[in-house]
């Protein structure tokens, strides 16, 4: 009865630690007035009440999760392989907040007018919203189509240069009277991610208990 207990314990208190060290009870990065509640609530706190700074924090972690650009081929919006696998994993991103919108921004080189490499930009974009909604994205979440043409170089050069011939995909702000959809999916969202992040329990159990019989 006394291993058993010292067992259960141990792994109470090694459960505990891990999520300590994973950020669960991380109050001081929690918006004020919300700690008591759960980084998942104060999340969804925030999105409702300031949307703005939501929107910033979403876009930092889409940039950071995902490859937000896809190169073309010289005078082409044609999308390769290469590109359409970023856009896979992008598209898996963007499935998990069907309230937030993206824009998608076309680029191209400096090679050709300008005119016609606005209308390049643009047809590229149209290829990364066109590929994405037959993943399951809706349109009206893609409807805001930019295109920079050849003024937003990555390389200022007057050569063909791929890295300038690209779409940037952004996250842009909610979908109209969306934030309030937040409530409860944002959190099942935190919530899906803990699970999968964590250490299964039998595992701690059974490190826990090979500790003390070593004891």
């Amino acid at each position: 009865m006394m291993k058993t207990l010292l067992t259960v314990t141990a792994a109470a208190l090694t459960l505990m630690g891990c999520a300590q060290e994973a950020g669960f009870h991380n109050d001081a990065a929690l918006p004020a007035g919300a700690a008591d509640f759960g980084a998942a609530t104060a999340a969804n706190h925030q999105a409702m009440t300031n949307p703005g700074e939501a929107t910033v924090q979403l876009g930092q972690r889409f940039a950071a999760e995902v490859d937000t650009t896809v190169t073309f081929a010289f005078n082409s919006s044609q999308l390769d392989s290469a590109a359409q696998a970023v856009l896979i994993t992008q598209a898996n991103w963007i499935r998990q907040f069907p309230e937030i919108r993206f824009n998608v921004y076309g680029h191209t080189d400096l090679v050709g007018s300008a005119s016609y490499n606005k209308r390049l930009g643009l047809a590229r974009a149209n290829a990364v919203v066109n590929f994405l909604s037959t993943q399951g994205i809706s349109r009206s979440r893609l409807e805001a189509l930019v295109s920079y043409g050849e003024t937003r170089p990555v390389i200022a050069t007057q050569a063909p240069e791929q890295q300038n011939r690209r779409t940037v995909t952004e996250v842009s702000g909610f979908v109209k009277g969306a934030p309030m959809l937040l409530n409860g999916k944002y959190a099942e969202v935190i919530f899906r991610e803990y699970i999968a992040s964590a250490v299964p329990p039998t595992t701690l159990t059974t490190s826990a208990t090979a500790t003390l019989d070593s004891i």
